[in-house]
């Protein structure tokens, strides 16, 4: 089977590796759709991120949707040719954050496609892929690439559970890549009234406001935008920082009213905080990390209709152009999510 290997940064390959049979509880999976993620663009374009770095050839890639092609002994749930969205997240179940029910903070995590540990985990941009069934939410009725967003969807699930309640609250989005359009479309599912967005590009604002913000704030120039909010110690209830930037966290402390949530997301390096000003706030900063229960929500709501993240899917390339999605899913003045056909869905 044909992977999408990453030897160093720029160094980008398909390669065959082989394709094993499905074990006791397992299935076989042909690959239909996957999503590039920031993740694997620093992989691509940096090879890693922060400490992270790339120390051995790795398959990336962790949103991905196909259909089942074989099941292993014991699996009752799921049928051959069924459309399965997989989930990345694998925890030991042993641990001592597994038994408090904190899977995403395991301490033997295998999420596809990642360098943390060495060997690296190896990720699911492959033609064939052999899961746990308990990795796969059944996706019929979705498309392959909807299915496949299931994963970016369920980030946004998580952070939004991590700040509690958001019926009539007021949140403010900066950075407006997939997670923080996906955020917008959670906040709103769970009650949120005001939705303000920022970010340096109109493509991505153009497409926050499809997505539900009520506000659009282009902060390339300078953080003027965002004075009206400054009013009275601040508007905001809560802030998903979706960029990694440390100017759009700084700028977004004086919008932010005393008593509001920080929810960090963006990930890149680390940041400076402009502490004194949160202290005398009294802001929380919680950080969000991954997801696992959350998946299964994501799809559950796709599914349903209540959040659809289709209009995000601007571009999907063959397998054979993979050199040419990632660059493309890299261009924020016109690509939200560049996703890879693996393989045609069947009729």
């Amino acid at each position: 089977m044909k992977s999408i290997v990453i030897h160093a940064a720029g160094d980008l390959r398909i390669e065959d590796r082989p394709a094993p049979p499905p074990g006791p509880g397992q299935v076989r999976i042909a690959l239909a759709a996957g999503g590039i993620c920031g993740s694997d663009l620093h992989y691509f374009n940096h090879g890693g991120f922060g400490t992270v770095r790339l120390r051995e050839p790795m398959i990336l890639g962790h949103e991905v949707a196909g259909h089942v092609t074989d099941l292993g002994d014991g699996v009752t749930n799921l049928s051959v040719g069924q459309l399965v969205a997989i989930s990345p997240s694998r925890p030991c179940g042993a641990c001592r954050f597994c038994a408090a029910a904190e899977y995403n903070h395991c301490l033997d995590m295998r999420f596809y496609g990642s360098a943390m540990p060495f060997p690296h985990v190896q990720g699911a941009f492959r033609q064939v892929l052999v899961a746990q069934a308990e990795q796969c939410a059944a996706a019929d009725g979705l498309r392959p690439g909807v299915a496949a967003m299931a994963e970016p969807l369920a980030v946004a699930l998580h952070a939004a559970n991590r700040v509690g309640p958001l019926l009539g609250r007021s949140v403010l989005v900066t950075g407006c890549g997939p997670i923080g359009v996906l955020c917008i479309m959670a906040a709103r599912r769970a009650g949120a009234d005001l939705i303000v967005a920022t970010d340096l590009s109109d493509f991505t604002l153009n497409m926050a406001r499809m997505a539900g913000a009520d506000e659009t704030l282009n902060m390339a120039a300078s953080e003027a935008p965002l004075e009206p909010y400054f009013h009275e110690k601040g508007r905001f209830d809560v802030l998903f920082e979706c960029s990694g930037a440390a100017r759009a966290l700084a700028g977004a402390v004086p919008a932010m009213r005393p008593g509001g949530t920080v929810v960090q997301l963006g990930l890149g390096g680390d940041m400076t905080l402009p502490l004194q000003a949160m202290t005398a706030k009294e802001l929380s900063l919680k950080g969000s990390f991954r997801f696992h229960a959350e998946f299964f929500t994501a799809v559950s709501l796709m599914r349903k209709g209540l959040i659809d993240p289709a209009p995000l899917i601007t571009q999907t390339f063959p397998l054979s152009a993979a050199r040419e999605a990632f660059e493309t899913a890299g261009d924020r003045s016109r690509a939200m999510k560049a996703q890879i056909a693996f393989a045609a869905a069947p009729a």
